[in-house]
């Protein structure tokens, strides 16, 4: 499916040459970058979609009794048919950094997928976000019901780890138990599901007191929240690749800064874009007195604080030299996304 992007005039790309695509000329120009960084992102897109829908198959695997059909449904309508699948892009990209084989890092982004895809399933719930809307088409509670929708999500989160620790994701058991350990931490406690509790204390759905919090504030909620995920899809490949501790570094610091600009995008979405566009409800964040980068900053703050982060995503993949030019523009198409 094709996505809104556009790039800023600037200096030239060369993309490099990757194990899975073999033949790329010197770009000359950003429209063809534009080009070519899109028909990556389709084809990660298209290929997480492909293994999504063999992994959600109907068929039990050795140690399961059975695959409810209204379950797998809800799951697969979840899962299948729609997003951009950034996380998984993250995750071939990065792992294209050191050669590590295609297949292992589709099934690492397939399984960051699924615990990306319940978040949204369980986010969308009426205890939560109370959303009508996720992609252009009803929330999971709408399709089907509420207690569809949480055992959807509650069998993609526990399917994830069931697919970073098969052989096919990596056959050393070192290395499975290092991803499994990484997903866990960005995904649990300290991560997504701690910075969803921080959110939701500060809108005073416990005790009916709204906070009014600081740039500080926001900024650990949303690195926990948004910013966890997509830096595990970042850190994924480096583990798979078994990169130094420079380059791992290098990695955590792009990601780090990937999440923090992906999260004031979705800010500003939420102000200055279309629902009809994004894809789900907009306005929300002001209606329920949110704390956000747009909140505490302002609209030119936080505009000038997202080039920041897209220059400094830039500056943490200087130890990869061109070989990085893809991800370079993966933190622009994050910046200046339509949905």
């Amino acid at each position: 499916m094709p996505y809104d992007f556009a790039i800023n005039d600037g200096p030239a790309f060369r993309l490099p040459s990757t194990p899975r695509t073999g033949d790329f000329a010197r770009m000359n120009d950003a429209t063809n970058a534009q080009s070519l960084f899109r028909q990556r992102l389709d084809q990660i897109a298209a290929d997480t979609e492909s293994l999504l829908d063999r992994l959600l198959g109907p068929a039990p695997l050795a140690e399961e009794l059975a695959r409810p059909q209204r379950l797998m449904d809800a799951m697969r309508y979840v899962a299948l048919g729609g997003g951009k699948r950034l996380r998984p892009f993250l995750a071939v990209e990065t792992a294209a950094l050191f050669k590590a084989p295609r297949e292992r890092a589709l099934m690492a982004g397939a399984a960051l997928e699924c615990v990306h895809c319940y978040s949204l399933a369980h986010d969308d719930l009426p205890a939560m976000d109370n959303d009508d809307l996720r992609r252009g088409r009803p929330t999971a509670h709408k399709k089907f019901d509420e207690a569809t929708a949480i055992l959807a999500g509650d069998g993609l989160l526990t399917l994830a780890f069931d697919i970073l620790a098969r052989p096919e994701t990596h056959p050393s058991s070192a290395v499975r138990a290092e991803l499994v350990l990484a997903l866990a931490r960005g995904a649990g406690l300290g991560g997504m599901v701690g910075g969803q509790m921080l959110d939701l204390a500060a809108e005073g759905r416990f005790d009916g007191k709204t906070e009014r919090l600081g740039a500080t504030d926001v900024k650990l909620l949303q690195s926990m929240k948004t910013g966890a995920l997509l830096r595990f899809g970042c850190l994924a490949g480096a583990i798979l690749g078994e990169a130094t501790a420079k380059e791992r570094d290098a990695l955590d610091r792009y990601g780090s800064a990937l999440g923090e600009a992906f999260q004031i995008a979705d800010d500003l979405l939420d102000v200055e874009g279309d629902a009809a566009t994004v894809g789900k409800a907009t306005g929300k964040d002001a209606a329920v007195n949110k704390g956000t980068f747009v909140s505490v900053l302002g609209l030119a703050q936080a505009k000038s604080r997202l080039q920041a982060l897209v220059d400094e995503a830039e500056q943490a993949l200087s130890v990869f030299g061109r070989d990085a030019d893809v991800l370079k523009m993966a933190a622009r198409f994050v910046a200046e996304r339509k949905t």
